[in-house]
């Protein structure tokens, strides 16, 4: 009587054991913000609003996909026919090393030159100035939206807190009469 085999045998259509993708970072796939301004609008009348590249490195690009980054204090200034970013916070990577990056250095903002021509009058004259909004990414690159802004006075900010919770108010009141 002849050996059975003992060695199981495979078809060529068995499937394979599905492996699953890692999720990718949401501030890296551009789902979340990787730092938004919440002092501007309430700082701050925003009007033109304007999207910018930043020119960074490496470093600086790591530790914003790690969330340290604070535009509360940054504004943007035109010199010379160039956009520059000032005074933003971008904390040290984590795993840098000696070469790690200045956290609050001038960066390069990278607009149109017809931008930068547009934005220029507006900013010398009028008590206008340029506000960071908020940090995201796009397509792997690190966007900055600006915005044109104007100063708000105490008793603008003061108005803007008293709409904020009317509109709080009427918003749980519906809820309310719906729960109903």
């Amino acid at each position: 009587m002849p050996k059975q085999s003992t060695i199981p045998t495979f078809s060529a259509q068995q499937a394979k054991p599905v492996v699953k993708a890692k999720d990718r970072d949401p501030i890296a796939a551009g789902q979340r913000d990787a730092a938004f301004n919440r002092s501007a609008s309430f700082n701050y009348f925003l009007t033109d609003r304007f999207e910018a590249g930043i020119a960074l490195r490496g470093t600086e690009v790591k530790s914003i996909r790690e969330g340290k980054t604070n535009l509360k204090d940054a504004y943007g200034l035109i010199k010379d026919g160039e956009a520059f970013l000032i005074n933003a916070h971008i904390g040290p990577f984590s795993h840098g090393n000696v070469f790690n990056h200045e956290e609050t250095r001038t960066r390069k903002l990278l607009l149109h030159r017809r931008e930068i021509q547009k934005l220029g009058p507006m900013l010398h004259g009028k008590g206008l100035t340029l506000i960071p909004v908020r940090l995201y990414f796009k397509n792997g690159r690190v966007k900055c939206e600006i915005a044109l802004a104007k100063g708000k006075q105490d008793w603008d900010k003061r108005e803007t807190e008293r709409k904020r919770e009317a509109d709080k108010e009427a918003r749980a009141a519906i809820a309310r009469g719906q729960r109903r």
